[in-house]
């Protein structure tokens, strides 16, 4: 009997399965992958599509397995203060968004780079001349601090004699006054102010960033902060309005919020959650537990003190936003729920303290295939790589941070305790140890681009520096870095029928402008997306 015809044919180049074996051609009918090969001429019909790969390799759609995709998209109609480190093109972009938005009251919006001040702390002093009446709130690159204005400080009710909150700081000058940066927890002292975002507003961010992420060739995707508390934007009622109304594309899975302040209690609104929440494309059955803060404000949790600007030991190892002591009842809890658990650990004792919880879910209900997963991963202690191949935890790398750059060499470096150093982003060390590796950008916190990561994942490098590697011996190969990217993240998103090119899986796929395999490794973020595909309907361009 004859083969069915593809309604979709890819042939003329390399193709990248991601474990699905050897193939030149890939054959598509009804959204499924009819077959992957050599020579599938002979499933050509009257009606096939043929897409001449002209030597342009072929491979699953990404996966960014740690994204906010809303947020993102809602940022990029902000005072957007990303892709430059300059002080005075900050200024010049907060005094037209001003004058751009005249009635708005708030300035806010966000993107800057601490590198670009003293210390990492922004002034007040320099907003206060460029729009002295308004106050102004920007969102530092990474989320985990804010930069102010006096008039900010002034509504906020901020003073010399403000006491700082027990997750967070108040930056503040030698006299004790505040100095224009909030950290952490202290910016819930401000949000709370801030204009609406309405559900219109987060909508149309869904549908930017939706777009932006098909252009890259994303295809799916873990949102980590879906019905978020503690300050965070709340983004359930745009994803719930887009699979309802049928134009979310993508696959995404929600990662429900755990509220810091609270405890077991709030297990049974997250059961809620999850049953309103999977609808059509959407499935929220992921809980995040953000265990500690970033390295360059001190508050990710570390085994060892930071250093203070002298070089001499402090009394702080950061901070435990959730209580260690009860996490892995919390997450023994949730794992007995069928929950996944989807882990912000930055600092090597929050990895372990993450790891810890998993294990004590493990002893208590066994092995289930709930895929426990780790993000960030800045600091990991050496006896902890090994842990996560033995308790299935996947390891959730976002590649693009593991390089010098000034945030790194200034801010991070001479503040490390110098025995971890050497353990950050030990992406080499957790694939040699087994572990399963997934990927992610943390959109916006930087670039939502899979090749740049990539880049740098191979590199050690960002494209175009001139730096040393940074720790080269912890680079990963590039069908490796790309496989954490497709099939690794789709294992965590348990969207077990994509991430590989193999007959029966879904046709989301992508094809890029060359071949990055053909080129130097130096060459790899040079790559670009040509066409994305998802159930074997082209979704960019459009």
């Amino acid at each position: 009997m004859a083969r069915p015809y593809a309604d979709l044919l890819f042939t003329g180049g390399p193709v990248f399965t991601a474990g699905g074996g050897p193939a030149t051609s890939v054959a598509v009918r009804d959204g499924r992958i009819l077959a992957a090969g050599n020579d599938l001429r002979d499933l050509t019909g009257p009606s096939t599509e043929v897409v001449d790969l002209a030597g342009r390799l072929l491979l699953p759609g990404f996966q960014d397995a740690h994204v906010h995709a809303v947020m993102g998209g809602v940022e990029l109609n902000q005072c957007d203060l990303t892709e430059t480190t300059d002080l005075d093109e900050y200024l010049r972009r907060v005094a037209a968004y001003a004058e751009a938005h005249p009635g708005d009251g708030w300035i806010v919006g966000g993107g800057w780079s601490m590198e670009t001040f003293p210390g990492g702390v922004p002034a007040k002093e320099l907003l206060d001349r460029i729009v002295p009446g308004r106050p102004v709130f920007l969102a530092n690159r990474d989320h985990h601090g804010a930069w102010v204005n006096s008039r900010a400080l002034e509504l906020a009710g901020i003073t010399a004699d403000t006491p700082d909150p027990a997750h967070g700081r108040i930056d503040r000058a030698a006299d004790g006054t505040p100095a224009g940066g909030l950290q952490e927890g202290a910016m819930e002292l401000v949000t709370p102010l801030l204009p609406e975002v309405t559900t219109a507003d987060r909508i149309a961010a869904l549908r930017r960033a939706q777009r932006l992420l098909h252009s890259l060739g994303v295809t799916a995707w873990q949102d980590a902060m879906v019905c978020a508390t503690n300050g965070y934007p709340e983004v359930s009622d745009a994803y719930l309005a887009a699979a309802s109304e049928g134009w979310l594309t993508a696959s995404v899975v929600g990662a429900l919020w755990w509220d810091r302040d609270r405890g077991a209690e709030q297990i049974p609104e997250l059961l809620a959650h999850r049953e309103r929440l999977t609808v059509g494309r959407l499935r929220c059955d992921s809980v995040k537990l953000m265990l500690d803060g970033v390295a360059e404000n001190f508050t990710a949790a570390m085994t060892r003190p930071y250093r203070d600007a002298c070089g001499c030991a402090t009394t702080n190892r950061g901070l435990s936003f959730i209580d260690p002591a009860r996490l892995p009842g919390y997450v023994t809890e949730l794992d007995g729920h069928g929950f996944q658990v989807h882990f912000h650990a930055l600092g090597d004792r929050a990895v372990r303290d993450g790891l810890d919880a998993v294990a004590a879910a493990r002893a208590a209900n066994g092995f289930r295939d709930t895929r426990p997963h780790l993000a960030h991963l800045q600091v990991v202690h050496p006896d902890d790589v090994p842990r996560f191949r033995r308790l299935g935890a996947t390891a959730n790398l976002q590649a693009y941070w593991a390089a010098h750059e000034p945030q790194m060499d200034d801010l991070t470096i001479p503040f490390l305790d110098p025995a971890l150093v050497d353990r950050q982003y030990p992406f080499g060390d957790l694939w040699r140890a087994g572990a399963h590796l997934a990927a992610g950008s943390d959109w916006p916190v930087s670039t939502p681009d899979p090749i740049q990561a990539i880049h740098v994942a191979v590199n050690r490098i960002h494209h175009g520096e001139d730096d040393e590697p940074f720790l080269p011996e912890q680079r990963l190969d590039l069908a490796t870095a790309l496989t954490a990217y497709t099939a690794g993240s789709a294992w965590v998103n348990r969207l077990d029928d994509t991430g590989t090119i193999r007959p029966g899986n879904r046709a989301d796929l992508v094809v890029l402008d060359r071949d990055p395999f053909a080129a130097p490794p130096e060459e790899i973020a040079e790559t670009r997306v040509a066409l994305t595909y998802i159930d074997g309907k082209r979704v960019h361009p459009v």
